[in-house]
């Protein structure tokens, strides 16, 4: 299975975009892993915030196949402990699924196009991280799962 993480806007601050890169090529050491950075929307300081969820939903859709597992990472989505998610990941390893994708949204939220076409939704937090933030914690735990699922002593109970 192919992991996927499908974010919304470009990662400004350098730092954040080291600590990602860290975790994504350290993710790839055990799964087939992948990064879609979906580009801002143009002239979206002028447009109101309901045209503007709907223009980055159409853009996340897009990148979307049918037979993708869509996991929105969402104030509203079920909370884990890092084992629990690891659990949860290896749960969706052995569907025989081909990717899971797990979107991080732009900064108003999701669509209610994209709500329709999420099969679950995961909290990182019950507070609201930047997507920088959130792209870097996401990684992180992905990285955090593969390790606990290894039995590798990088998590500590």
């Amino acid at each position: 299975m192919e992991v996927c993480v499908l974010s919304v806007g470009k990662i400004s601050s350098k730092w954040i975009q080291e600590g990602i890169d860290l975790f994504e090529s350290r993710i790839s050491r055990y799964v087939k892993f992948s990064s879609v950075i979906i580009p801002d929307v143009k002239n979206s300081k002028s447009m109101p915030l309901e045209n503007l969820k709907e223009e980055e939903g159409k853009l996340i859709v897009a990148n979307l196949t049918s037979s993708d597992f869509v996991v929105l990472m969402d104030e509203k989505g079920k909370e884990h402990t890092s084992r629990g998610f690891a659990e949860w990941v290896q749960k969706q390893m052995n569907t025989g699924r081909k990717r899971l994708v797990l979107v991080i949204g732009g900064p108003y939220g999701f669509s209610q196009e994209v709500y329709s076409r999420a099969d679950s939704m995961i909290a990182l937090s019950k507070m609201t991280f930047t997507h920088e933030m959130a792209k870097l914690l996401l990684s992180e735990q992905i990285y955090r799962a593969m390790t606990i699922l290894k039995g590798e002593p990088y998590h500590h109970d």
